[in-house]
């Protein structure tokens, strides 16, 4: 016979009620009860009946989760922080990979292979207003990652502007008056990118510097390979830039390595910065400069979100979708480390450098 919620509830010292509450995040339970029921869940090894569950309420216990590809390491932390967030919940989480290409994400947005979900976590790279607009599947919908302005989904993200103006100014400080980018993607591409070039550029034009074209390779793929590729691209200009700002750090990575291999010193004869702050930009040598967006926020924002939307679903398209669905900003960081630290301080990781908008880690929420 398997463990039931009475089992749980003895071993705690809680109610039943309590118990179920915790498991299927149906009220609010104190922290201090909330990781006793925890421990008590682990020991018994409590497993949720989902074929009960969904008969009882409707729904299965399950959100799905589509991103890009979970090879990306910033995606694969987010997804552990999301499944992370479900399991409060009482949530398993259904993952799926969209490769960032644009049918994929229709098909998801459709339900294609979600029928099984109470609800979506979007990751998106092409998706904007149209094809939400267009949404005809009821399953809730949250966008993480992404903003689409005047859309009707919920959408949790971070300030990509402001950070992108953010690490340009930093470059700047330092008396590079070139500064490269890489991870431009034009016009058709995600809203991410254009918000980290606007940044780029205000940055540019607060410090009284023009604009160059030849500074912004159009960017395919963020991957390592084309971000050693586009290095050595700007580093053939007439006059290469001293400082490279990358919209990811994958990208950031494989262009250090490209400047190393083309004989350049980082950062004494090129400054070099990211954005997603993954783990191994912490562990290369020199060590990356990134932007970091709280990505717990993101996702306990997005899984919140969700909740809130599932419990309010109307049957609707998407859910209780309506237009100023909420938006909320997460927190960032620029975290200066050894790859645009000056000469004299290159020995070691630069400390971190806060934003204004990091002092919450929830973020702000408007309509």
């Amino acid at each position: 016979m398997g463990v039931s919620l009475k089992d749980v509830a003895a071993r705690a010292g809680v109610s039943v009620k309590t118990v179920s509450n915790v498991v299927n995040g149906s009220a609010p339970v104190s922290p201090h009860t909330r990781e006793k029921v925890r421990r008590a869940l682990a020991e018994l090894g409590y497993r949720p009946n989902l074929s009960a569950r969904s008969l009882r309420r409707g729904r299965t216990g399950v959100i799905a989760l589509a991103l890009p590809g979970l090879d990306d390491p910033y995606f694969a932390e987010l997804a552990r922080l999301v499944t992370e967030a479900a399991a409060e919940h009482g949530w398993t989480v259904l993952i799926d990979q969209t490769g960032g290409r644009a049918e994929r994400e229709r098909q998801v947005l459709r339900g294609t292979g979600a029928q099984l979900a109470d609800g979506l976590l979007l990751c998106p790279v092409t998706v904007g207003r149209r094809e939400l607009a267009d949404r005809t599947d009821a399953t809730p919908l949250v966008l993480l990652g992404e903003r689409v302005p005047g859309g009707t989904v919920p959408q949790v993200a971070v300030d990509d502007r402001r950070a992108a103006h953010e690490a340009t100014g930093h470059l700047l400080s330092l008396g590079h008056t070139r500064v490269g980018v890489i991870g431009a993607r034009g016009a058709r591409g995600p809203g991410a990118a254009r918000r980290r070039l606007a940044g780029h550029r205000q940055a540019l034009r607060d410090a009284g510097l023009p604009r160059d074209a030849r500074l912004v390779p159009p960017t395919g793929a963020y991957r390592r390979a084309e971000g050693a590729a586009l290095l050595l691209r700007l580093l053939e200009l007439d006059e290469p830039p001293r400082a490279v700002l990358c919209f990811d750090d994958l990208l950031a990575l494989g262009a250090l390595r490209a400047a190393l291999s083309a004989g350049l010193r980082v950062p004494r004869d090129l400054a070099l910065a990211g954005f997603g702050d993954i783990e191994d930009g912490r562990y290369s040598t020199p060590t990356l400069t990134t932007v970091s967006p709280d990505k717990a926020a993101l996702a306990r924002s997005a899984v919140a979100l969700l909740a809130a939307r599932i419990d309010g679903a109307s049957g609707a398209p998407g859910g209780s979708g309506r237009p100023g669905a909420p938006t909320v900003v997460a927190g960032h960081r620029l975290l200066v480390r050894e790859s645009t630290a000056g000469v004299a301080a290159a020995a070691g990781p630069g400390p971190a450098v806060p934003t204004q908008s990091s002092g919450s880690s929830t973020g702000a929420i408007s309509s």
